[in-house]
C-alpha cells in the first residue's frame, strides 16, 4: 500500500506528484492493466520474447 505522508505547508499538488511518483515505482498501474483481462500463457511468453528483442536490439546500439 502506498501511503503519502503531507507535511504542514505543502501544496495539494506537491503531495499527487509524490504519490503518483510512488505508484510508478511500486509497478501499481502496471499490474492492475495485467490484470484487466486474461492472457494466455502463450500470449504472455510471445509478448516477454517481444520485449526481449527490443531491449537486445536497444542495447547493441548504444555501444556504437
Amino acid at each position: 500500500m502506498v501511503m503519502v505522508d503531507v507535511r504542514d505547508g505543502e501544496s495539494l499538488d506537491a503531495a499527487i506528484r509524490k504519490l503518483k511518483r510512488q505508484v510508478q515505482s511500486a509497478g501499481i498501474l502496471e499490474e492492475a492493466r495485467r490484470h484487466e483481462r486474461y492472457e494466455k500463457p502463450s500470449e504472455r511468453r510471445r509478448r516477454m520474447e517481444i520485449a526481449a528483442s527490443r531491449r537486445k536490439r536497444t542495447n547493441n546500439n548504444t555501444g556504437e
